[in-house]
Order: C-alpha cells, then sequence, then structure tokens
C-alpha cells in the first residue's frame, strides 16, 4: 500500500471514530529516544515547555485569558485530561484543526487539548505566524484512554490531550507542506542541526524543516517526533508537552 493511500485510511479511521493507523505506535520507540535526547546548557526548568508542563489548572485558564485566546472549558469530563478546552479561533491569525466536517468539529474528541497545550500551540503559531502559515490540520490532541481508565488518574501524551500530531500545514496562498509529502526524512537520520538534511533537497522540505526546528529550538515541547523516528510517525509530527520533564527529545 502506498503511503498516500494510508494517509488517506488513516483520515478515514479518524472521521470514523477511531484512531488513526499511523498513531498506533505513538509511544516512542526506546532504542530511538535513548538516542534522541537532545543535550542542552540551557536549565531545563527556565524552558516554556517545563512551565507549562507545571501550571495548574486554574493558572493556566487565566493565562489563556490574558493572552486573549479564544478557547473554551469542556463541559464533558474528559477522561485523563487535567485541564480539557477547545479552541473557538484562531491563534495569533492561525488555526488548529483536524480535517473533520464543521458540523462535528465542535463535539470532536480529537479537537480537546489540554490547557497547557495550548499555551504551547500559542507559542508556536507566533513562529508559524513568521513563516506564513495560517492553518494548521492535524489528526488529533486527545485520544480517550480506555473505558476502564480511573477517573482521577491523569494521563500522558495523546491520552492527556497533552500532544498533537501535525500533518499539514497551509499558509495564506494557499500552498500545503504536507509531512508525508514534503519532510523527506529517513528513519534514524538527524532532524535538527548543523549536520540534518532532507533526502531531497526542495524548496518545501527546507521550508517545513525551518519551521520545525525553530520550534525546537524554542522549547516549546519536550519531545518532537517526525517520520525519522520510525514508521508510525511517517505522515506527522509528534509533539509533546510532558509534565514535569528535564529533558528533550528531537527524532
Amino acid at each position: 500500500m502506498s503511503t498516500r493511500a494510508t494517509s488517506v485510511l488513516a483520515l478515514l479511521g479518524v472521521l470514523a471514530g477511531v484512531a488513526a493507523p499511523d498513531d498506533a505506535d505513538a509511544r516512542p520507540n526506546k532504542k530511538r529516544a535513548r538516542r534522541a535526547r537532545v543535550a542542552s546548557s540551557i536549565d531545563a526548568t527556565t524552558t516554556a515547555a517545563y512551565r507549562y508542563g507545571a501550571i495548574e489548572p486554574d493558572a493556566c485558564v487565566a493565562e489563556l485569558t490574558t493572552r486573549g485566546v479564544s478557547f473554551e472549558r469542556e463541559e464533558e469530563p474528559a477522561r485523563g485530561v487535567l485541564a480539557p478546552v477547545r479552541l473557538t479561533a484562531p491563534l495569533r491569525g492561525v488555526t488548529f484543526r483536524t480535517d473533520q466536517p464543521e458540523e462535528t468539529r465542535a463535539t470532536s474528541r480529537w479537537e480537546v487539548a489540554d490547557c497547557r497545550l495550548v499555551l504551547a500551540l500559542d507559542d508556536l503559531a507566533q513562529i508559524l505566524a513568521r513563516h506564513g502559515i495560517v492553518e494548521v490540520r492535524h489528526y488529533s490532541m486527545w485520544r480517550p484512554p480506555s473505558k476502564s481508565w480511573p477517573e482521577d488518574k491523569q494521563g500522558t501524551r495523546h491520552a492527556g490531550a497533552m500532544a498533537i500530531d501535525v500533518g499539514r500545514m497551509i499558509d495564506a496562498d494557499g500552498v500545503v507542506l504536507d509531512v508525508d509529502d514534503d519532510f523527506h526524512g529517513r528513519i534514524g537520520a538527524l532532524t535538527c542541526g548543523t549536520d540534518a538534511r532532507p533526502r531531497k533537497k526542495t524548496p518545501a522540505a527546507l521550508r517545513i524543516r525551518a519551521i520545525l526546528c525553530e520550534a525546537v529550538a524554542a522549547r516549546l515541547f519536550n519531545v518532537v517526533l517526525t517520520p525519522n523516528h520510525n514508521r508510525a510517525h511517517r505522515n506527522h509530527f509528534h509533539m509533546e508537552v510532558t509534565a514535569g520533564a528535564r529533558w528533550f527529545m528531537v527524532d
């Protein structure tokens, strides 16, 4: 099956109410994860990712309000999510949304985010806007854990709505940067840094990587996984805030 066909199946899975096949292995490969830990002279506790991961729900909501972010708190309980919210307008001119129809997006589980993730996305939107991006299409943020999940247990990654799987970025001219088509990665290759480069140095490949690596340098997310990590991530960037983490992983 072609990569494009698999991506279409992934989208159909989202629309049908099941997790996309590409997210079946959302957990980082352990061997790759150890190699992808990023050494940094920066004190992790001073970074945006660390601060956002540690902020309490009421303080988080207050900060979103101060920033002028348009959102609503999720009325229904969201298993595993500490502070569930929904975006109701673009962040700094950048729309974050799934491919689901407008009539279903307002109640879609995949458009629920933890407030802490939204703080990171608001910062990311500033970077995207500088690169002319006006829309981000993602596969999901929250992916509910099983019904047996304890009501008082916080989830991590997608189970806690602390991660987003970015599939495409669209600029003001309608140009689409598609992770599946344009990243041109290779499993095991470096993602950012002086020795990192796409397999094909197309304008789109260089542009999408520049955007990604600017976000990496800003330390907005503790974990960033790309098609370089494994086949399960071939069509998206997994960007995650990990509460309490004093390390960063980029792969």
